[in-house]
């Protein structure tokens, strides 16, 4: 794909280096180019002149060599001249007639960006399975690539279930909620590097649901359901999750707060994932669930699946949830004494505490829990 359009996408091969980076030595100031041992004695009181031999253009090669007693004027970016070994910066440089008056001495090297110095032609400059930064396209067009190879995104299904759920747009009737989860999830795949297909919300009807299924599976690598994952006599979800196998569901329900309905199932080699209704528990679960297996679809390696954390200060007391672990939002804030970790309101239903949280911090089960001021661990979102 275009190299420009490829930020964020997966690298599907190694590549290595064309040609070294810079291709040719070259100043890194504005100045002059000399021989380093003509200023040996330079100094602001005892300068050292040297005779004006010609000038370095920008995109042009330095033609003219510095001999003995000489200097060659050159701007940042230009091409090194035969013969010289150093450039002194225009600041110390005194210009009259023919002569430079130099001010100071320098050293072999000075100023003098080396061939190379940044990648040597062959050298494998970026592995397959990278998720390309912003740094990584400006490499790649310095060595000649206007396209590059990456993986295909993986494609993920996402439908919602539920009687009471009704799309964004829809006016609300008793009862009814607008679907949240669909729009987030989609936002969330986008970032894990995923594709979403949003497949619309599917009542709680199991033919319905069997149907919508098919659907999902059929041209997907990744199938979300948010909803009906619940063990009751309307939530249909689970079972017809239960025929998609082989293998079908291979663990319903899991000790997580929040999202302890969760459902896991693979459709042959489709993963098929069953995320709690609520919006809070389905972002946290495909976290938890969905990002990893997501990322390695799309070809990421394990760099590029690296979650930031840092360290912090428990705000308030974080106690455990009893046999489960609990996943606590936290906002972080910077204070004199150091970074500290808010806790955010714990409900299940309030996305508002995940659009204000800056990460997470997990609660192993059955534990103390964490104290006021101990330091704590924060997955950053």
């Amino acid at each position: 794909m275009p190299l420009i359009a490829a930020l964020g996408r997966v690298l599907a091969a190694d590549v290595a280096a064309s040609t070294d980076l810079p291709p040719f030595e070259r100043s890194a100031v504005d100045g002059w180019a000399v021989r380093a041992a003509d200023l040996a004695d330079a100094a602001a009181d005892h300068p050292v002149v040297l005779r004006r031999l010609g000038e370095v253009y920008m995109g042009a090669q330095a033609r003219v060599e510095v001999a003995l007693g000489g200097a060659v004027r050159i701007p940042t970016g230009g091409e090194i001249p035969p013969g010289a070994d150093a450039v002194l910066m225009q600041e110390y440089a005194d210009v009259g007639g023919e002569g430079v008056a130099a001010r100071r001495a320098v050293r072999v090297g000075e100023n003098v960006v080396e061939r190379g110095i940044d990648v040597r032609e062959g050298q494998v400059i970026l592995r397959r399975g990278r998720r390309l930064r912003a740094a990584d396209l400006g490499i790649l067009a310095g060595m000649g690539m206007a396209e590059v190879g990456v993986f295909f995104l993986p494609r993920v299904a996402i439908m919602a279930t539920g009687d009471e759920v009704v799309s964004p747009d829809a006016p609300l009737g008793p009862g009814q909620v607008r679907d949240m989860n669909s729009p987030a999830l989609a936002g969330a795949v986008l970032a894990a590097g995923g594709s979403p297909v949003l497949l619309g919300i599917v009542p709680d009807d199991r033919q319905a649901v069997d149907t919508a299924l098919g659907r999902a599976l059929a041209g997907h690598e990744m199938v979300l359901v948010s909803g009906g994952s619940s063990v009751g006599e309307r939530d249909v979800v689970a079972d017809a999750m239960s025929a998609v196998g082989p293998p079908g569901i291979v663990v319903h329900g899991i000790a997580v707060r929040p999202g302890k309905p969760t459902v896991l199932a693979a459709a042959g080699e489709i993963p098929v994932i069953g995320l709690p209704g609520n919006p809070v528990s389905a972002l946290v679960i495909f976290d938890i669930f969905a990002r990893p297996v997501l990322e390695a679809l799309a070809g990421m390696d394990a760099a590029s699946r690296t979650w930031d954390r840092v360290r912090a200060r428990a705000e308030t007391a974080l106690p455990a949830a009893g046999a489960r672990e609990d996943h606590r939002r936290v906002r972080l804030e910077a204070r004199s004494d150091g970074l500290w970790a808010v806790p955010l309101p714990a409900g299940s239903q309030i996305l508002t505490s995940l659009a204000q949280a800056d990460g997470i911090v997990v609660v192993p089960p059955a534990g103390p829990g964490f104290a006021r001021g101990e330091e704590v661990e924060v997955r950053l979102l």
